[in-house]
């Protein structure tokens, strides 16, 4: 059931462009590549202590993101 809900919004972040990191809850988080429920919490929680992100570029700063992944991330995501 869970598997079946993170394809769904894989299916819907890949047809309506990219996951917000400003609204995105943990399970539209984890249809992103590399994110699992533990990154996911890890955004979660940075979001929380920082207001929000202001650039996509600082998704490097949350814990367990580097460089490469951020390279990989960016295409995937927004702070709209």
């Amino acid at each position: 059931m869970v598997r079946s809900v993170i394809l769904f919004l894989f299916f819907i972040a890949s047809v309506f462009g990219s996951v917000n990191l400003n609204s995105a809850n943990s399970a539209q988080l984890q249809t992103l590549d590399g994110i699992g429920p533990a990154k996911a919490q890890e955004i979660l929680k940075y979001r929380k202590m920082h207001g929000g992100f202001k650039t996509v570029d600082e998704l490097v700063n949350v814990k367990g993101i580097g460089p490469k992944m951020m390279i990989k991330l960016k295409p995937q995501v927004s702070v709209r």
